[in-house]
């Protein structure tokens, strides 16, 4: 407090209110995150497979848990929103749909089609898998 004057350290919480749109703006970065970690983890993957079969095994014995399986299904998520909110952010970038209806509605069909993607991609991948 300099001077007696008692000043709120972020004003800006007081001023903006959370919409939609800066949700998804942070999801954006959070995803971005999660592909830096699921990154790691196809790396892990990759050099458990060039290390051998006895590591390998211990990876797949990982990913094959419910806790790998849940990071395989956060990375594919992350996946197809960052790729689906570049594509939308390319829109932008061509001066398309920057209109606040148009900023709403596009955001709301990029996570729509984000978590869309992830479930076909985990029914293919399953139904693959079960006709082996």
């Amino acid at each position: 407090m300099a001077n007696g004057i008692r000043r709120p350290i972020s004003p800006f919480l007081s001023v903006y209110k959370l919409q939609e749109t800066m949700i998804m703006s942070g999801l954006h970065r959070i995803t971005g995150m999660g592909l830096i970690v699921g990154l790691l983890l196809f790396t892990w993957w990759l050099v458990a497979a060039a290390a051998g079969p006895a590591y390998f095994a211990v990876v797949q014995g990982f990913l094959g848990f419910w806790l790998g399986k849940l990071m395989l299904f956060g990375w594919t998520f992350c996946l197809f929103y960052h790729f689906s909110n570049g594509i939308r952010h390319m829109v932008w970038d061509c001066g398309r749909s920057l209109e606040k209806e148009s900023i709403v509605s596009s955001g709301w069909v990029m996570a729509g089609s984000a978590v869309a993607l992830t479930l076909l991609a985990w029914v293919v991948g399953l139904l693959v898998l079960a006709a082996k």
